[in-house]
Protein backbone atom coordinates (compact mmCIF):
# COMPACT_ATOMS: atom_id res chain seq x y z
CA UNK A 1 0.00 0.00 0.00
CA UNK A 2 2.88 2.36 0.88
CA UNK A 3 4.70 1.44 -2.31
CA UNK A 4 1.59 2.12 -4.34
CA UNK A 5 1.23 5.51 -2.67
CA UNK A 6 4.83 6.37 -3.42
CA UNK A 7 4.42 5.28 -7.04
CA UNK A 8 1.32 7.44 -7.41
CA UNK A 9 3.10 10.37 -5.81
CA UNK A 10 6.06 10.01 -8.15
CA UNK A 11 3.74 10.31 -11.16
CA UNK A 12 2.47 13.71 -10.07
CA UNK A 13 4.19 16.68 -11.63
CA UNK A 14 6.66 18.32 -9.23
CA UNK A 15 5.54 21.49 -7.53
CA UNK A 16 6.39 24.56 -9.53
CA UNK A 17 6.88 22.47 -12.66
CA UNK A 18 5.25 25.11 -14.81
CA UNK A 19 7.70 27.65 -13.42
CA UNK A 20 10.56 25.73 -15.03
CA UNK A 21 9.22 26.32 -18.52
CA UNK A 22 11.50 28.68 -20.49
CA UNK A 23 9.07 31.56 -20.13
CA UNK A 24 11.65 34.21 -21.07
CA UNK A 25 12.37 32.54 -24.42
CA UNK A 26 8.67 31.82 -24.99
CA UNK A 27 7.74 35.47 -24.31
CA UNK A 28 10.58 36.77 -26.47
CA UNK A 29 9.69 34.61 -29.45
CA UNK A 30 5.98 35.32 -28.91
CA UNK A 31 6.56 39.08 -29.13
CA UNK A 32 8.66 38.64 -32.28
CA UNK A 33 6.00 36.40 -33.84
CA UNK A 34 3.25 38.97 -33.25
CA UNK A 35 5.48 41.83 -34.43
CA UNK A 36 6.39 40.06 -37.68
CA UNK A 37 3.02 38.50 -38.48
CA UNK A 38 0.67 41.02 -36.85
CA UNK A 39 -0.68 42.44 -40.14
CA UNK A 40 -1.19 38.93 -41.54
CA UNK A 41 -3.05 37.78 -38.42
CA UNK A 42 -5.16 40.95 -38.37
CA UNK A 43 -6.32 40.48 -41.97
CA UNK A 44 -7.00 36.83 -41.22
CA UNK A 45 -9.19 37.79 -38.26
CA UNK A 46 -11.11 40.25 -40.44
CA UNK A 47 -11.83 37.47 -42.92
CA UNK A 48 -13.14 35.23 -40.13
CA UNK A 49 -15.71 37.89 -39.29
CA UNK A 50 -16.77 38.51 -42.89
CA UNK A 51 -16.50 35.05 -44.49
CA UNK A 52 -19.30 32.69 -43.45
CA UNK A 53 -17.19 29.69 -44.50
CA UNK A 54 -14.52 30.63 -41.94
CA UNK A 55 -16.66 31.53 -38.94
CA UNK A 56 -15.07 28.66 -37.01
CA UNK A 57 -11.68 30.35 -37.38
CA UNK A 58 -12.15 32.27 -34.11
CA UNK A 59 -12.36 29.01 -32.16
CA UNK A 60 -9.35 27.28 -33.72
CA UNK A 61 -6.53 29.15 -31.87
CA UNK A 62 -8.57 29.10 -28.65
CA UNK A 63 -8.99 25.30 -28.76
CA UNK A 64 -5.37 24.77 -29.81
CA UNK A 65 -4.16 27.01 -26.99
CA UNK A 66 -6.33 25.16 -24.47
CA UNK A 67 -4.86 21.80 -25.54
CA UNK A 68 -1.34 23.18 -25.10
CA UNK A 69 -2.34 24.50 -21.66
CA UNK A 70 -3.60 21.03 -20.74
CA UNK A 71 -0.17 19.65 -21.58
CA UNK A 72 1.78 22.29 -19.64
CA UNK A 73 2.84 19.85 -16.89
CA UNK A 74 4.14 17.34 -19.44
CA UNK A 75 6.02 20.15 -21.16
CA UNK A 76 7.44 21.33 -17.84
CA UNK A 77 8.77 17.84 -17.04
CA UNK A 78 10.80 17.85 -20.24
CA UNK A 79 14.39 18.91 -20.10
CA UNK A 80 14.64 21.61 -22.79
CA UNK A 81 16.92 20.46 -25.60
CA UNK A 82 17.06 23.43 -27.97
CA UNK A 83 17.54 22.39 -31.57
CA UNK A 84 19.27 25.00 -33.66
CA UNK A 85 17.72 23.53 -36.79
CA UNK A 86 14.60 25.21 -35.49
CA UNK A 87 16.12 28.56 -36.49
CA UNK A 88 16.36 27.25 -40.05
CA UNK A 89 12.62 26.50 -39.92
CA UNK A 90 11.97 30.02 -38.56
CA UNK A 91 14.02 31.41 -41.46
CA UNK A 92 12.04 29.26 -43.87
CA UNK A 93 8.80 30.72 -42.52
CA UNK A 94 10.19 34.26 -42.90
CA UNK A 95 11.23 33.59 -46.50
CA UNK A 96 7.82 32.08 -47.20
CA UNK A 97 6.19 35.27 -45.87
CA UNK A 98 8.44 37.45 -48.05
CA UNK A 99 7.73 35.53 -51.25
CA UNK A 100 4.02 35.33 -50.44
CA UNK A 101 3.86 39.08 -49.84
CA UNK A 102 5.65 39.82 -53.11
CA UNK A 103 3.33 37.45 -54.96
CA UNK A 104 0.18 38.53 -53.05
CA UNK A 105 -0.44 34.91 -52.05
CA UNK A 106 -2.62 34.90 -48.92
CA UNK A 107 -2.49 31.17 -48.20
CA UNK A 108 1.32 31.04 -48.13
CA UNK A 109 1.62 34.18 -46.01
CA UNK A 110 -0.84 32.80 -43.45
CA UNK A 111 0.64 29.31 -43.25
CA UNK A 112 4.05 30.95 -42.81
CA UNK A 113 2.87 31.81 -39.29
CA UNK A 114 2.43 28.09 -38.54
CA UNK A 115 5.79 27.19 -40.10
CA UNK A 116 7.49 29.82 -37.95
CA UNK A 117 5.67 28.58 -34.85
CA UNK A 118 6.99 25.06 -35.49
CA UNK A 119 10.51 26.49 -35.75
CA UNK A 120 10.11 28.40 -32.49
CA UNK A 121 8.97 25.32 -30.58
CA UNK A 122 11.84 23.29 -32.04
CA UNK A 123 14.35 26.02 -31.15
CA UNK A 124 13.15 26.54 -27.58
CA UNK A 125 12.12 23.04 -26.49
CA UNK A 126 13.49 20.57 -29.00
CA UNK A 127 11.96 17.63 -30.82
CA UNK A 128 10.22 16.19 -27.73
CA UNK A 129 8.41 19.45 -27.06
CA UNK A 130 7.37 19.64 -30.71
CA UNK A 131 5.89 16.14 -30.53
CA UNK A 132 3.82 17.14 -27.51
CA UNK A 133 2.28 20.15 -29.24
CA UNK A 134 2.19 18.73 -32.79
CA UNK A 135 -1.58 18.10 -32.70
CA UNK A 136 -2.66 21.60 -31.58
CA UNK A 137 -0.26 23.14 -34.10
CA UNK A 138 -1.82 20.95 -36.80
CA UNK A 139 -5.26 22.21 -35.78
CA UNK A 140 -4.13 25.76 -36.61
CA UNK A 141 -4.30 24.83 -40.31
CA UNK A 142 -8.08 24.96 -39.99
CA UNK A 143 -7.97 28.67 -39.22
CA UNK A 144 -6.47 29.37 -42.67
CA UNK A 145 -8.85 29.55 -45.66
CA UNK A 146 -7.93 27.16 -48.45
CA UNK A 147 -6.39 28.73 -51.60
CA UNK A 148 -8.91 30.38 -53.89
CA UNK A 149 -8.01 28.23 -56.90
CA UNK A 150 -8.66 25.05 -54.89
CA UNK A 151 -11.73 26.54 -53.22
CA UNK A 152 -13.35 27.37 -56.56
CA UNK A 153 -12.68 23.90 -57.97
CA UNK A 154 -13.98 22.14 -54.84
CA UNK A 155 -17.09 24.27 -54.41
CA UNK A 156 -18.10 23.90 -58.05
CA UNK A 157 -17.89 20.10 -57.84
CA UNK A 158 -19.77 20.14 -54.55
CA UNK A 159 -22.49 22.29 -56.11
CA UNK A 160 -22.92 19.75 -58.92
CA UNK A 161 -22.94 16.84 -56.49
CA UNK A 162 -25.48 18.48 -54.18
CA UNK A 163 -27.69 19.27 -57.18
CA UNK A 164 -27.47 15.70 -58.45
CA UNK A 165 -28.26 14.15 -55.05
CA UNK A 166 -31.15 16.56 -54.54
CA UNK A 167 -32.53 15.70 -58.00
CA UNK A 168 -32.43 11.98 -57.18
CA UNK A 169 -34.06 12.54 -53.78
CA UNK A 170 -36.81 14.81 -55.09
CA UNK A 171 -37.60 12.40 -57.93
CA UNK A 172 -37.80 9.53 -55.43
CA UNK A 173 -40.26 11.60 -53.38
CA UNK A 174 -42.45 12.15 -56.42
CA UNK A 175 -41.51 15.78 -57.06
CA UNK A 176 -40.97 16.49 -60.77
CA UNK A 177 -37.56 18.09 -61.27
CA UNK A 178 -35.17 18.76 -64.13
CA UNK A 179 -31.51 19.49 -63.46
CA UNK A 180 -29.19 21.56 -65.63
CA UNK A 181 -25.78 21.70 -63.99
CA UNK A 182 -26.34 23.22 -60.57
CA UNK A 183 -29.84 24.52 -61.41
CA UNK A 184 -32.96 22.59 -60.42
CA UNK A 185 -36.09 23.32 -62.43
CA UNK A 186 -39.19 22.68 -60.30
CA UNK A 187 -42.83 23.25 -61.10
CA UNK A 188 -42.93 26.15 -58.63
CA UNK A 189 -39.64 27.86 -59.38
CA UNK A 190 -35.99 27.52 -60.37
CA UNK A 191 -33.51 26.67 -57.61
CA UNK A 192 -29.90 27.69 -58.08
CA UNK A 193 -27.45 25.77 -55.88
CA UNK A 194 -24.94 28.57 -55.30
CA UNK A 195 -21.53 28.42 -53.57
CA UNK A 196 -23.10 29.04 -50.16
CA UNK A 197 -25.15 25.88 -50.64
CA UNK A 198 -22.23 23.77 -51.89
CA UNK A 199 -21.57 22.29 -48.45
CA UNK A 200 -17.98 23.51 -48.17
CA UNK A 201 -18.89 25.48 -45.04
CA UNK A 202 -20.22 22.45 -43.14
CA UNK A 203 -17.37 20.29 -44.47
CA UNK A 204 -14.68 22.64 -43.14
CA UNK A 205 -16.37 23.15 -39.78
CA UNK A 206 -17.23 19.47 -39.27
CA UNK A 207 -13.67 18.46 -40.17
CA UNK A 208 -12.30 20.69 -37.41
CA UNK A 209 -14.94 19.56 -34.91
CA UNK A 210 -14.31 15.87 -35.72
CA UNK A 211 -10.65 16.18 -34.69
CA UNK A 212 -11.46 18.14 -31.54
CA UNK A 213 -14.27 15.77 -30.58
CA UNK A 214 -12.06 12.70 -31.08
CA UNK A 215 -9.27 14.30 -29.01
CA UNK A 216 -11.46 15.07 -26.01
CA UNK A 217 -13.71 11.99 -26.08
CA UNK A 218 -11.49 9.15 -27.30
CA UNK A 219 -7.98 8.07 -26.32
CA UNK A 220 -7.33 6.25 -29.60
CA UNK A 221 -5.23 8.46 -31.86
CA UNK A 222 -6.43 6.70 -35.01
CA UNK A 223 -10.00 7.70 -34.17
CA UNK A 224 -9.19 11.28 -35.18
CA UNK A 225 -8.38 10.19 -38.71
CA UNK A 226 -11.39 7.88 -38.84
CA UNK A 227 -13.84 10.64 -37.86
CA UNK A 228 -12.11 13.13 -40.14
CA UNK A 229 -12.74 10.82 -43.10
CA UNK A 230 -16.31 10.20 -41.92
CA UNK A 231 -17.08 13.93 -42.08
CA UNK A 232 -16.88 13.87 -45.89
CA UNK A 233 -19.95 11.67 -46.57
CA UNK A 234 -21.76 13.17 -43.57
CA UNK A 235 -21.30 16.75 -44.80
CA UNK A 236 -22.24 15.81 -48.36
CA UNK A 237 -25.37 13.96 -47.25
CA UNK A 238 -26.39 16.78 -44.89
CA UNK A 239 -26.01 19.42 -47.57
CA UNK A 240 -27.90 17.37 -50.16
CA UNK A 241 -30.67 16.95 -47.59
CA UNK A 242 -30.83 20.70 -47.14
CA UNK A 243 -31.18 21.30 -50.88
CA UNK A 244 -33.85 18.57 -51.05
CA UNK A 245 -35.73 20.12 -48.12
CA UNK A 246 -35.57 23.51 -49.84
CA UNK A 247 -37.07 21.96 -52.95
CA UNK A 248 -39.89 20.37 -50.97
CA UNK A 249 -40.67 23.61 -49.15
CA UNK A 250 -40.68 25.55 -52.40
CA UNK A 251 -43.41 23.24 -53.69
CA UNK A 252 -45.56 24.24 -50.72
CA UNK A 253 -44.68 27.94 -50.88
CA UNK A 254 -41.87 29.40 -53.03
CA UNK A 255 -41.15 32.01 -50.35
CA UNK A 256 -40.15 29.25 -47.92
CA UNK A 257 -37.09 28.46 -50.07
CA UNK A 258 -35.38 31.68 -49.00
CA UNK A 259 -35.12 34.05 -46.09
CA UNK A 260 -34.93 33.20 -42.41
CA UNK A 261 -36.41 29.73 -42.79
CA UNK A 262 -33.72 28.79 -45.30
CA UNK A 263 -31.03 30.00 -42.88
CA UNK A 264 -32.56 28.14 -39.95
CA UNK A 265 -32.78 24.95 -41.99
CA UNK A 266 -29.04 25.23 -42.60
CA UNK A 267 -28.33 25.31 -38.86
CA UNK A 268 -30.72 22.42 -38.22
CA UNK A 269 -29.11 20.28 -40.92
CA UNK A 270 -25.65 21.13 -39.54
CA UNK A 271 -26.66 20.02 -36.04
CA UNK A 272 -28.02 16.80 -37.52
CA UNK A 273 -24.67 16.31 -39.24
CA UNK A 274 -22.91 16.84 -35.92
CA UNK A 275 -25.20 14.26 -34.34
CA UNK A 276 -24.37 11.82 -37.14
CA UNK A 277 -20.68 12.37 -36.40
CA UNK A 278 -21.23 11.40 -32.76
CA UNK A 279 -23.29 8.40 -33.86
CA UNK A 280 -20.49 7.35 -36.22
CA UNK A 281 -18.05 7.50 -33.31
CA UNK A 282 -20.29 5.24 -31.24
CA UNK A 283 -20.68 2.74 -34.10
CA UNK A 284 -16.93 2.61 -34.73
CA UNK A 285 -16.26 2.06 -31.03
CA UNK A 286 -18.95 -0.63 -30.80
CA UNK A 287 -17.44 -2.43 -33.83
CA UNK A 288 -13.94 -2.07 -32.40
CA UNK A 289 -14.97 -3.62 -29.07
CA UNK A 290 -16.81 -6.40 -30.91
CA UNK A 291 -13.70 -7.50 -32.80
CA UNK A 292 -11.28 -6.95 -29.90
CA UNK A 293 -13.47 -8.48 -27.21
CA UNK A 294 -13.54 -5.42 -25.01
Amino acid sequence: MIAGTRAAASEKPPEGAAARLPWTAILWFGVLLIACYGPVLLRLTVQWSSDDDMGHGFFVPVVAGYIVWQRRDALARLTPQPCWWGLAVVLLGALQLCFATLGAELFLSRTAVIVTLVGIVLTVGGAQALRLVAFPIFLLLFMVPIPAIIYNQVTFRLQLLASHLAEVSLSALGVPVLREGNILELASQRLNVVEACSGIRSLLTLSFLSLVYAYFFDRKVWMRGALLVATIPIALAANASRVTLTGLLSEVNPELAEGILHTVSGWVIFMIGLGLLVLTHLVINRTYRLFHGR
